[in-house]
């Protein structure tokens, strides 16, 4: 995966290369946006991470050029201005992700991961049913099935369940989690991510087999199909 690092803090810079290298990606990294701009545009990258304070050209101006432009590279803003107005701008500026500094490494991994897989995971979006092993979930008539058993979901754990199918085989942070599934663009500091994802596993989940949910201590969960 080439990954394209806009950031002109070399501290932050350099973590973001070395973290993102150790999990196999090449990186290039520049310091300001008009130079990020013209690499952006000359060469193909999977992903970008874009800086909002920038010397010479602003991230947000950056990518609302690009994508005029017509360069649909999927975008991280990676920040520290980090209020709703900001994110609202960026996401509305053509960012397609947003985190704030300071950053766990393990959730910047995972969101770049997941946006590498944004054209493969559009057309999958797309279906009308998803399916991982025995387990499919039909999106017209909101039903789960495992193998012949039907499974019952409130809502909220179909939307759960949805997301992590989107995402098979990738960690999907607790961040991430609310973000898409319960909407929320802060911390609400409880444990309903893990409360609901426990009453998920016992309904998914056959008593004689691995759980499809596995927790990935200090990154996230990934659901897997044995």
């Amino acid at each position: 995966m080439r990954v394209l690092v806009i950031e002109d803090d070399r501290k932050t810079g350099d973590y973001v290369r070395d973290g993102l290298g150790d999990a196999d990606c090449r990186v290039e990294l520049v310091g300001d946006g008009e130079a990020g701009l013209a690499l952006a545009r000359r060469d193909p990258f999977d992903v970008l991470i874009v800086d909002r304070m920038l010397p010479k050209l602003d991230g947000l101006s950056l990518v609302k050029a690009l994508r005029a432009d017509q360069v649909d590279t999927p975008v991280l803003f990676l920040t520290a201005m980090g209020a709703i107005a900001d994110r609202v701008a960026g996401l509305e500026g053509g960012g397609d992700d947003y985190l704030v500094k300071p950053f766990a490494m393990a959730e910047l991994k995972a969101r770049v991961n997941a946006l590498a897989r944004r054209p493969a995971k559009q057309a999958q979006e797309e279906a009308t049913s998803l399916r991982v092993g025995e387990l499919v979930l039909d999106r017209l008539d909101r039903s789960v099935r495992l193998g012949e058993r039907r499974i019952d979901l409130l809502p909220l754990q179909f939307r759960l369940l949805e997301f992590l199918m989107l995402n098979e085989g990738r960690i999907v942070t607790r961040t991430m989690l609310l973000e898409r599934v319960w909407g929320f663009t802060f911390d609400p500091r409880t444990n309903i991510v893990e409360t609901h994802l426990s009453h998920l596993r016992g309904k998914i989940d056959a008593p004689d087999r691995p759980s499809l949910i596995t927790t990935v201590r200090g990154a996230g969960y990934i659901l897997r199909g044995h």
